[in-house]
C-alpha cells in the first residue's frame, strides 16, 4: 500500500481548556484505542490526530496498518519518530534502520526518506521547523 497523504484531524478538548493555553496532556493509551475503532481504521487506511500544531511544531500521533508503505517523503523541516507500539523499518539515503517499541529517530531536514511497517505500528510524528521562538516572560 502506498501512501502519499496524511489525513489528520486535532483532537477536540472535551473540557473547556483553550487552545491558547500553556499546559496540555494527551492520553495517548485512550487517544491509540479510540483511533482504531474508527470508520478510517475499519477501511484499512491511516489514521493520524494533529496533537499539537504552533508556528515551530506540530506534533502528531499516527497509526498504521501492519504492511504499509510510504514511499519517497522528504520533510523540508527536522523531523523525529518516537515509536509507541510496533515496528517501522526507516530508510534514508543508503542507511536502514528498524525501530521498536520506545525508540526514538531523528531525522534532519530535506532528506527523503521512506518506512515500512513491519507490524501494526503507532508513532509521534515530530515536525519542527528550526525557527527558535524567543520565551515570554
Amino acid at each position: 500500500m502506498e501512501i502519499e497523504t496524511l489525513n489528520t484531524k486535532p483532537p477536540i478538548p472535551k473540557d473547556n481548556r483553550s487552545l491558547n493555553s500553556s499546559l496540555f496532556s494527551f492520553d495517548l493509551p485512550i487517544l491509540i484505542e479510540n483511533m482504531k475503532h474508527s470508520h478510517t481504521w475499519e477501511k484499512g487506511e491511516l489514521n493520524a490526530m494533529i496533537l499539537l500544531k504552533s508556528p515551530g511544531k506540530q506534533i502528531v500521533l499516527t497509526a498504521l496498518h501492519e504492511g504499509t508503505e510510504i514511499n519517497s517523503f522528504q520533510s523540508n523541516d527536522s523531523i523525529t519518530f518516537q515509536i509507541i507500539e510496533g515496528e517501522l523499518k526507516f530508510h534514508a539515503r543508503k542507511e536502514s534502520v528498524t525501530l521498536n517499541k520506545g525508540q526514538l529517530l531523528t531525522l534532519h531536514e530535506n532528506i527523503k526518506y521512506s518506512l515500512t511497517t513491519m507490524e501494526e505500528t503507532v508513532f509521534l510524528l515530530t515536525i519542527a521547523n528550526g525557527t527558535l521562538q524567543p520565551a515570554e516572560n
